[in-house]
């Protein structure tokens, strides 16, 4: 399993760092439309009253991954302590069946969930659930949209991060890009367009990036337990044969004093 682990997590990881510059560019067209254009209008880059918060979770379908899932659901579970009074005050989007078993059994409201990502999973793979939260932001079904997942830094180390997806208020940070473009029909048109799509690469990014850190989480978890296992079994090894060697000892201790007494 460590070996099985270690092959997906390098193809994982090519994936995760391969996405990285669409998503860059992406970024860089929506922030030079947004900061450039006079009187834009979203409602992706306006704030708002938050009266409702979404948590996308993404964890893994099973276990073996060691603290992977555990790290992200009690991130989800300080901050649903913290910051709410009511479960009326957020729902959570679950990509993945343990960190919606959590859920459920903590009655937590899941709005939405999917199950059985691939390994090295496509955009098609979760097109719908991404595209179907972000809507659920721009109907003002929710005010908020964060989303907690492990950020792969390499295969030892996975960071738990909770980032803001909508609304897009920070993209004044990314600014500094001296591209120029041409846009049609209009820029307004395009900015239409590409909010939802920015928003939907960042949830995808995330998860490519759960997946990199899913396989070397489990990776690091079954070379933790072959190495615990060889421990024991050396431990009880050991165990054995002095076990052995005392029985023999007394075995031979025994024939030695029946013969004596023969004498």
């Amino acid at each position: 399993m460590e070996l099985v682990s270690a092959s997906k997590m390098s193809k994982a990881e090519a994936n995760a760092k391969g996405f990285s510059p669409y998503s860059k560019k992406i970024e860089e067209v929506v922030t030079s439309i947004a900061l450039n254009i006079d009187d834009v209008s979203h409602p992706m880059l306006s704030a708002r009253n938050v009266k409702k918060t979404g948590y996308i979770v993404i964890t893994s379908d099973s276990g073996l991954a060691g603290a992977y899932n555990s790290n992200v659901l009690k991130e989800l579970h300080q901050t649903i302590e913290k910051e709410h009074g009511s479960a009326d005050e957020y729902t959570v989007i679950a990509i993945g069946r343990t960190g919606y078993e959590f859920c459920i059994k903590r009655d937590i409201p899941v709005v939405k969930s999917v199950f059985g990502v691939a390994d090295h999973p496509i955009f098609t793979d979760v097109q719908e659930l991404t595209s179907e939260t972000v809507q659920m932001y721009i109907d003002e079904e929710i005010d908020e949209l964060q989303i907690i997942y492990n950020h792969y830094q390499n295969p030892i180390t996975q960071t738990v991060t909770m980032t803001k997806i909508l609304p897009l208020t920070n993209l004044s940070e990314h600014q500094g890009t001296t591209s120029e473009y041409e846009y049609e029909p209009n820029e307004a048109a395009i900015l239409e367009v590409l909010l939802p799509q920015y928003a939907e690469s960042l949830i995808f990014g995330a998860l490519l990036n759960g997946k990199a850190s899913e396989h070397a989480a489990r990776m690091t978890a079954m070379k933790s337990a072959s190495d615990n296992a060889g421990d024991l079994i050396d431990d009880l090894t050991l165990s054995y044969n002095r076990a052995r060697q005392g029985a023999i000892t007394q075995e031979i201790t025994e024939i030695i004093g029946g013969v004596a007494a023969l004498e």
